[in-house]
C-alpha cells in the first residue's frame, strides 16, 4: 500500500487501517532467538519462513507491520532480498509496511536513504520509514519532501525507553528540550500538509516515543497532541506498559497512538492461527489500554 504521486497522505492511510484492525503494529524481527522458537535455522531460508510465514498469518489482519532491517541486512544481500520479498507481499495484501531503517544522515546522502525507501518503484519503497534526527531535524529534509510526493510516511525518533536516550533527548538548548524541538518539527510539518487538506485527521509525519518514558513528556513539557502525527510507541503490553503508563505517557494523544509489538505476538508462531490469536489479544489490549 505505497503511495504514488497524488495519493492520500500515510496520515489518511495510516488513520484508516487503525480504525478497521486496531491500533497496533506488528514488527518483523527475526532474530536469532525468534527463528530458534520457530524450529529455523538462523540463516536465510529460515529468515525467509519467518518472516513471510508471519506476514502470511497477518496480513489483511493488522493495522501495520515493521520489518526490522537490521535483522536482514545481517544476512546480506540475501537478506535483504529477502526484505524486498516482505514488503512486496505487505503490499499485495494491503497492509501498511513502516520499515524501521533509522536512517539519519545530511545532504545527498540523506537524498540517497530518502530514494531507497520512499520513492515509487525503488525495491525497498515503504510505506513509512523511521528516521534518527540527531543531525539536526532539517537533516531529513530529503527524506519528508519526498515523503509528502509520494504519499508516504516518517517516524522520527523522540523519546525513546532506552537509558541511553535520556542524555541526548532530554538536554536542553536555547530552543528547549532535544525531544521537544522533534515534536515541535514533526507538528509543523503536519500543520503544513494538513493545511492543504481537510485540515483534519492524522498528517503523515509521526513520532516514536517509548510507552515506558514515564514522567519525561510531562518534565520536558510536551505536547504530543499538538504533532497530530501518529506516535509509534515500543513498549505496550509484553514490555509492561498498561494503561496507567499509558495515560501518564500520551495523555490527551492517546487516540494517536500505534502500539508496536513484535515477540508478544510472533513467540506464539509459527502456526497461522495461533499467530492470529495472539494479534486479536495484543488489539484488545490496547484498545483497553488507550481507551480507559
Amino acid at each position: 500500500m505505497t503511495g504514488a504521486e497524488g495519493a492520500a497522505h500515510f496520515g489518511t492511510r495510516l488513520a484508516a487501517a487503525m480504525q478497521a484492525h486496531g491500533p497496533v503494529c506488528v514488527g518483523i524481527d527475526p532474530h536469532p532467538g525468534l527463528l530458534g522458537q520457530w524450529g529455523l535455522a538462523d540463516d536465510v531460508d529460515g529468515l525467509r519462513r519467518f518472516a513471510l510465514g508471519a506476514l502470511d498469518a497477518l496480513g489483511g489482519r493488522v493495522a501495520a507491520v515493521k520489518p526490522q532491517s537490521a535483522f536482514f541486512e545481517r544476512h546480506g544481500a540475501r537478506g535483504v532480498a529477502v526484505l524486498e520479498e516482505v514488503l512486496a507481499s505487505a503490499r499485495d495484501a494491503s497492509t501498511l509496511s513502516v520499515l524501521d531503517v533509522k536512517r539519519g544522515d545530511i545532504g545527498s546522502t540523506m537524498a540517497g536513504y530518502a530514494d531507497a525507501y520512499l520513492r515509487d518503484g525503488a525495491p525497498l519503497a515503504a510505506d513509512a520509514v523511521t528516521l534518527s534526527p540527531y543531525l539536526g531535524f532539517e537533516s531529513l529534509r530529503p527524506a519528508l519532501d519526498l515523503a509528502r510526493r509520494t504519499g508516504r510516511g516518517v517516524f522520527v525518533l523522540a523519546l525513546t525507553s532506552n537509558p541511553e536516550g535520556a542524555g541526548v533527548q532530554h538536554a536542553r538548548t536555547g530552543a528547549g528540550s532535544v525531544a521537544g524541538q522533534m515534536v515541535d518539527g514533526a507538528a509543523a510539518e503536519n500543520a503544513s500538509v494538513l493545511a492543504e487538506g481537510a485540515g483534519a485527521g492524522l498528517g503523515p509525519v509521526g513520532l516514536v516515543v517509548g510507552a515506558t518514558t514515564g514522567t519525561a513528556v510531562r518534565a520536558l513539557g510536551l505536547d504530543l497532541a499538538a504533532v497530530r502525527g501518529p506516535l509509534l510507541a515500543p513498549g505496550v503490553g509484553a514490555q509492561g506498559a498498561g494503561a496507567a503508563e499509558l495515560a501518564e505517557v500520551f495523555g490527551d494523544a492517546r487516540a494517536q497512538v500505534l502500539a508496536s509489538t513484535s515477540r508478544g505476538v510472533l513467540r506464539a508462531g509459527p502456526d497461522p492461527q495461533a499467530l492470529r490469536d495472539a494479534l486479536a489479544a495484543a488489539v484488545d489490549a490496547a484498545r483497553a489500554a488507550l481507551t480507559s
